[in-house]
């Protein structure tokens, strides 16, 4: 219950407080590994484009937001990585997708950068075949995304 208000006291604070709009490229949408079925044998950490496209997993869906508004996005494997990808020096702002506790602990390690976070949903258990609402991460990605330099044409 903590991690849930944290998480949302810091989307509230990042939307009305530290809004800040940024170019495509500037914006990361991160994810973790277990968004992809672990019985795919495509192993898409390094790069989404390697994902098959099945549709069995939601990482086809994050891969299609990715080109559709021209932003960056990895899913990783732990903490260290993401907070790898969120450090560079090119990145301004976050859409991160991750159960509550890796939220909240990447939400204070990526500070002061913004982050706004979408918790993804564990039918199958924590860390296992992971989903996530592609509304939720579409509307934080249009919430950070600077309208005069989106590539989306809608």
């Amino acid at each position: 219950m903590i991690r849930r208000f944290f998480i949302r006291l810091n989307n509230i604070v990042t939307r009305c407080r530290r809004r800040r709009r940024v170019a495509p490229e500037r914006l990361l949408l991160l994810g973790p590994h277990c968004l992809q079925l672990h019985s795919c044998d495509r192993k898409v950490t390094d790069d989404l484009d390697q994902c098959a496209r099945c549709g069995g997993c939601r990482v086809s869906e994050m891969l299609d937001l990715c080109h559709e508004y021209g932003i960056r996005g990895h899913l990783v494997g732990g903490g260290r990585r993401a907070l790898a990808k969120v450090r560079q020096p090119d990145v301004t702002a976050v859409i991160a997708v991750a159960c509550e506790k890796e939220l909240c602990e990447g939400i204070m390690a990526a500070f002061p950068k913004p982050v706004l976070a979408v918790s993804n949903e564990c039918p199958n258990g924590p860390c296992r075949d992971t989903t996530v609402d592609i509304a939720a991460v579409r509307a934080a990605i249009l919430e950070l995304l600077d309208p005069a330099q989106s590539v989306s044409s809608g």
